[in-house]
């Protein structure tokens, strides 16, 4: 009797363990984003609005994915649920339910959040992202346990989730999917792929690559692993995790040449065979000639048009969407008052405006040497609307009017970086916190830039005062795709006119105009050193002899002392561990070789991984010379010393030698792995 009571017991236990693992839906992460939203507001109307919608969308869909927009400006709203491709609907619907009930509790009043589920992840913003990649910010999870042979592992992981990522871009109706190939002859390795359903194949082909080169930085050697991104996921592990019929992969088996057919029993079908190419290649040719034609026809017709270049009509609305009247922008700044102006650069003067709904703008008056013609002018528009990311400042449209060209853009309150940074008191503002998180939003804008948009943008200017920020001191990137719009005598890389600002370029292209995605990084790393020290780089000083900022933080660096460079108002309440890192990285992106820069993807991953080992920056630019000069100096001393008899000979120049791996290693070790 005993026996059989323990029986029911151990039985009714495992129902009731089954039933919750079933029930209970795995919270993984969550990022709580944006600024601040007030109790009884119309943006937390909206909200719920939303949530709700989420919560209780039953329409059939395969791909379980439901997104919705609620609302008008400036309280709208944009949400997207996505549900793992290998649960049922049931699961789906409750993963849902408690991901938009408890959303609100784990980021309370915030105007952006993301949380992630084992079953579906949940994503809403007042700032439209639908359709948009998205791959920051980033979760890295991963096994506490390693695998016992890596050098067998770790190429059956690249082949496999390839593989996967090939098959959900290419053939999955849904971006899913789900396989697992061999690990060791016993054993099997499992992996899953997914994105959600607004991106395009390409994006997700884009954002999948980019997760599965990520997994060794989070997860190498490890018995599983896991990047989560707001716009695709990807995991591995040594057991069968997922749900579902799963693609097998298996190494592909040798190939053999067919043997010709020997059967002459049909002859007949042959016979047929023949009869068909007989009759269907003649047609395609036929079709092929007609299509050819037909082209021509039509390249001859855009050629004779000068309006033609807008290729389809939703992007002809869109064009006539962004188009503002003259009068109306001129009405918003006041005829473009003095008193309006809030500053002016190489490509214009930025006025204040207030349109008739009382939105603020800010409108730039583009200086009147743009090469550039009228219908270029508008796709070059167009691209630039296109590009949207918290850390860019929004591009709301364009006049044209005469010989004026006006870019509108939102009106960001804070004004520019440099203000707060080079100001006496306004730089009591930005206390560490603030200033680590800038440099972060500056990285993700310039990633985007150079990598996530639709085109490759090259700012070419990126400095303190084309940094703006909101009101929640958010940075946002301005006037970037401001050389698009201004042709220059370009070719591949190479131009003759250099627009930027000196103390920000990289010398390849100050001294050679030859630009690329690392000149942006070279710009970036002077800023992060500014924003560090509070000093311009372009005119630092320190004793009597003239010596620049990336100079003096490289010095201080190689000495041990890179807290030195930290802006002594800081010094009370900072981060070491981050500091340090933010020294470091900023000292890689101003080095001297362009190929030894990091791209902003590995800057990123920097930031927010302390497990990544940094590698040992070298010399920026000029540092060479400059010691090589101190050097000369010393040996003119020296030899002044010998004809002294009372002096020694001083045979020791340590003061101008490179101190060697004491310090780098000491660096190295401050960062937790």
């Amino acid at each position: 009797m005993g026996l059989l009571r323990l029986f029911f017991l151990a039985f009714f236990s495992t129902l009731v363990l089954q039933f919750n693992l079933n029930s209970a839906q795995t919270h993984l992460y969550d990022f709580c984003l944006g600024g601040n939203y007030t109790t009884n507001s119309t943006y937390q109307t909206n909200l719920n609005l939303l949530l709700t919608s989420l919560a209780n969308n039953n329409s059939p869909n395969n791909t379980r994915y439901f997104n919705n927009t609620v609302g008008r400006r400036p309280d709208r709203i944009y949400g997207l649920l996505q549900c793992r491709g290998d649960y049922n609907s049931e699961d789906c619907n409750k993963c849902a339910r408690i991901a938009t009930d408890e959303v609100t509790t784990k980021c309370p009043f915030k105007t952006e959040s993301i949380v992630h589920y084992d079953e579906c992840w949940l994503h809403y913003s007042n700032e439209s992202f639908i359709s948009i990649i998205q791959v920051d910010p980033t979760v890295y999870l991963s096994n506490t346990n390693n695998v016992t042979d890596p050098n067998l592992f770790t190429p059956n992981l690249s082949d496999l989730m390839g593989r996967l990522v090939d098959q959900a871009v290419r053939n999955s109706p849904n971006l899913f999917a789900i396989g697992e190939g061999n690990y060791t002859s016993s054993q099997k390795l499992y992996g899953l792929v997914q994105c959600t359903q607004d991106i395009s194949r390409s994006d997700c082909d884009r954002c999948l690559r980019r997760s599965v080169s990520e997994l060794p930085t989070c997860c190498d050697r490890k018995q599983g692993g896991r990047v989560l991104k707001p716009s695709c996921n990807v995991r591995y592990e040594l057991y069968e995790f997922y749900q579902g019929e799963a693609l097998v992969f298996s190494p592909p088996p040798p190939q053999t040449t067919s043997p010709p057919n020997t059967n002459t029993t049909r002859g007949n079908g042959n016979k047929s065979s023949n009869k068909v190419v007989l009759i269907v290649v003649p047609a395609v040719i036929a079709a092929v000639l007609l299509s050819i034609i037909a082209i021509f026809l039509c390249l001859r017709r855009k050629k004779g048009s000068d309006t033609d270049i807008v290729q389809n009509e939703d992007e002809i609305s869109t064009v006539e969407s962004l188009q503002f009247n003259f009068a109306t922008v001129e009405a918003a700044t006041d005829n473009f008052s003095d008193d309006n102006k809030l500053g002016e650069g190489g490509f214009g003067v930025v006025y204040k405006g207030k349109l008739s709904d009382e939105r603020e703008i800010a409108v730039k008056r583009l200086s009147r040497n743009s090469g550039q013609g009228l219908q270029e002018f508008k796709n070059e528009v167009l691209l630039l609307a296109k590009l949207q990311h918290r850390n860019l400042v929004r591009l709301l449209g364009f006049c044209v009017e005469g010989g004026e060209k006006l870019l509108i853009y939102e009106f960001v309150p804070n004004a520019s970086l440099d203000q707060f940074i080079f100001d006496p008191i306004k730089r009591t503002y930005l206390d560490w916190e603030r200033r680590y998180k800038i440099i972060g939003g500056i990285a993700r804008g310039l990633l985007y830039l150079h990598e996530d948009s639709r085109d490759r943008i090259i700012h070419r200017d990126l400095k303190a005062s084309n940094i703006l920020l909101d009101a929640e001191m958010n940075p946002k990137i301005s006037d970037f795709g401001m050389a698009r719009l201004f042709v220059l005598d370009q070719t591949e890389g190479n131009t003759s006119r250099i627009c930027g600002t000196y103390g920000y370029m990289a010398p390849e292209y100050a001294m050679h105009g030859h630009f690329s995605v690392k000149t942006d990084v070279f710009s970036f790393g002077v800023l992060v050193l500014e924003i560090i020290s509070g000093l311009k780089n372009n005119s630092f000083y320190e004793s009597e002899r003239a010596e620049d900022l990336l100079c003096y933080a490289w010095r201080q660096w190689r000495e041990g002392n890179a807290l030195e460079v930290l802006e002594p108002l800081l010094k009370e309440r900072y981060s070491r561990s981050e500091v340090m890192r933010c020294v470091h990285i900023g000292l890689l992106c101003v080095q001297d070789d362009v190929a030894r820069r990091p791209t902003m993807a590995s800057i990123v991953l920097m930031l927010n991984s302390y497990s990544v080992t940094l590698p040992i920056p070298s010399a920026p630019p000029f540092y060479s010379r400059t010691a090589a000069m101190k050097f000369d100096m010393k040996l003119e001393e020296d030899e002044t010393a010998v004809k002294d008899p009372s002096q020694p000979i001083l045979k020791d120049h340590s003061s101008t030698s490179i101190p060697e791996s004491v310090n780098e290693v000491s660096i190295t070790e401050l960062y937790p792995r």
